[in-house]
């Protein structure tokens, strides 16, 4: 309803009761609000935050930007993407420093319940790999997280990660394999490795040589467009 119209109507009655000579004006002035009312409501207004399709982001320090500013991650790269040409969605990044996929999975239903996202990205662990964890454990997590976001009407995009030989063929080929398999058995849009683009190139990482530097950012942030970008329809 619009109020400026409402309140024309009003005066327009009681100028009718007390000045005759009034009325053709405010006549008049209701009639254009009256018609400029249908053309303001068929103009295209952005859409509001609260009616936007929201992007989740469930990952460790590798999709939190670790050691560079918020905005420069490849996360928020993404949003600004997503703002450009996705308008109808957004981005929320839960990603925490230092998370393990048993982190993710204890998180996970509280954020579909805060955020209630169309699609979650759930790009977790890293951070078990480096600790050593059970294969078994990593996988169950993963799935859990894969789990609720389904029943909770979200797609899910997953991205996987890989970590050094150094760790043993077995279990670097297990770790790399928890991705592929949940990827197989949920039927998902997968990322097989996060840092694909960049990986082989020592000057794309910080002095820790496992974060990226910002000039690396837009690369993954490409790279996880690849398939992140069809799935916003």
């Amino acid at each position: 309803m619009f109020e400026p119209y409402a309140g024309a109507t009003r005066a327009n009655q009681w100028a009718i009761g007390r000045v005759r000579g009034f009325a053709l004006i405010f006549a008049t002035l209701a009639l254009c609000l009256g018609l400029f009312a249908p053309l303001h409501a068929a103009t295209p207004a952005k859409t509001p935050a609260t009616a936007q399709r929201t992007v989740l982001v469930m990952g460790d320090s590798l999709s939190a930007a670790y050691g560079l500013a918020a905005s420069q991650g490849w996360v928020a790269l993404t949003a600004g993407r997503i703002a450009k040409e996705k308008p109808t969605w957004r981005v929320v990044n839960a990603s925490i420093s230092g998370e393990t996929t048993a982190g993710g999975a204890a998180r996970i239903d509280g954020e579909l319940q805060r955020v209630k996202p169309k699609l979650v990205v759930i790009a977790l662990g890293g951070n078990d790999g480096l600790r050593g964890l059970p294969l078994t454990q990593t996988k169950a997590n993963l799935e859990r997280m894969i789990k609720a976001s389904k029943t909770a009407g979200a797609q899910v995009l997953l991205v996987g990660m890989r970590i050094p030989p150094n760790y043993g063929r077995e279990y670097t080929q297990g770790f790399e394999g928890n991705y592929t398999a949940l990827a197989k058995q949920y039927t998902l849009p997968f990322v097989p490795f996060l840092l694909e683009p960049i990986a082989r190139d020592r000057a794309n990482f910080q002095d820790d040589n496992i974060h990226p530097v910002a000039s690396a950012q837009p690369k993954l942030r490409d790279h996880v467009w690849k398939t992140l970008g069809p799935m916003l329809k």
